[in-house]
């Protein structure tokens, strides 16, 4: 039996702080003294303003060190963000103003060491920070993301993967979503945090993780020591099956089973989440891939009004399917692997995963099928 603690607050600090000393004292409270080095991971993905929910809100961030400062602890915060300087980030998120007048050290992962995460990756190059830290806390949002549909515990901690890196394993892994997912857990496992709490006072659904997701406002933390018995408590929370999303189906897949949770608080009922629907680009023969990649697959498409040909889209593109027509990105499909680092990182919210008319009615069609599979479990629990 694993304990999921659900908080209802909003973004005013005599809520988060009570809410967040509780979470880590619960979990991670023991292992938190004088001298211990904490290492603080949150979700600092790209400079945004909180009301955008892209990133970790700077009051959960100042909150989770306040208490390690409390307890006498050496405390890091440190990410890796995929577009613009952690600076940026800092001052953009309001991170700068609510960490001032405190003793900490706010830095972008700078050191890497290789780690074996195991089969079938081996030896990959990680932040040394996380690995080396006495205790890591896991400071993640509830948003979606186009490849792997949502953003959570166990998908915050792949920001250990440092700078050029990244897009390699989109390229080496992300074709696969199943690979990918598998990837996640695994660093998931080997960071190992001792305590994961996902910010999801305001969400994001539709096209995340990015500037072309939707805020939504739903007033919970939660939190708990194994981050993805966390991402299932979520997963429930938003009425999903917990195997719908990759990662618990991949750590399923490697003997990690999710087991039961005991749910400290109340869960609210969120209705109608609107979450990506992205089927794996790499499955399947080859010829069949490519008709699913041209009629079926999401794709990210342009919105030629909002983008200002920046290029920050081709720069960053790990597949280099992407290139320049008069300032504007040109996709080749055929051999673009759906990791929607585009969609992630521009900056102006110009990139979003679109359906294809025969993916449309193929995804509407699961939909469906999901409403009739549930409706007709209700009625057996009834009869």
């Amino acid at each position: 039996m694993s304990k999921i603690i659900f908080k209802h607050a909003d973004y005013r600090i005599e809520q988060i702080r009570p809410a967040v000393f509780s979470m880590i004292d619960t979990f991670a409270g023991d292992r938190i003294s004088r001298g211990v080095s904490v290492m603080i991971k949150p979700n600092f993905l790209v400079p945004a303003k909180p009301e955008a929910a892209v990133t970790t809100h700077p009051l959960i961030v100042r909150a989770a060190a306040e208490y390690c400062l409390e307890k006498g602890a050496r405390v890091r915060i440190s990410d890796s963000p995929a577009l613009g300087s952690f600076e940026r980030v800092l001052k953009t998120g309001g991170y700068a103003a609510a960490l001032a007048g405190l003793d900490i050290a706010c830095k972008p992962f700078n050191r890497v060491e290789k780690i074996d995460i195991g089969p079938p990756f081996g030896r990959i190059a990680m932040a040394a920070a996380p690995l080396r830290a006495d205790v890591v806390i896991n400071l993640a949002k509830l948003k979606t993301h186009s490849q792997m549909g949502l953003t959570l515990g166990v998908k915050n901690l792949f920001g250990t993967v440092v700078g050029l890196e990244k897009p390699q394993w989109h390229l080496r892994a992300g074709a696969n979503r199943e690979l990918f997912a598998r990837l996640l857990v695994q660093i998931c496992r080997a960071v190992n945090p001792a305590v994961t709490i996902v910010d999801g006072i305001l969400a994001m659904e539709g096209d995340g993780p990015g500037r072309s997701g939707t805020p939504r406002r739903i007033g919970v933390l939660a939190g708990g020591q194994d981050a993805m018995l966390v991402d299932a408590a979520i997963c429930r929370m938003l009425g999903m099956e917990e195997a719908d999303l990759p990662t618990i189906a991949a750590a399923e897949a490697l003997g990690i089973q999710p087991g039961s949770l005991e749910i400290e608080g109340r869960i609210p009922s969120v209705e109608g989440f609107v979450l990506p629907a992205s089927p794996s680009a790499g499955a399947g023969p080859r010829r069949i891939r490519k008709l699913m990649r041209r009629h079926v697959i999401q794709r990210p498409v342009v919105d030629k009004q909002a983008c200002i040909g920046c290029g920050e889209c081709w720069r960053m593109c790990p597949a280099k399917v992407i290139t320049p027509e008069d300032k504007k990105p040109v996709f080749n499909y055929d051999d673009c692997i759906r990791c929607y680092c585009c969609v992630e990182v521009c900056p102006h919210g110009a990139l979003r995963a679109v359906d294809p008319p025969m993916g449309l009615f193929y995804r509407r069609l699961l939909e469906l099928t999901r409403r009739v599979k549930q409706r007709y479990s209700r009625i057996r629990e009834r009869t």
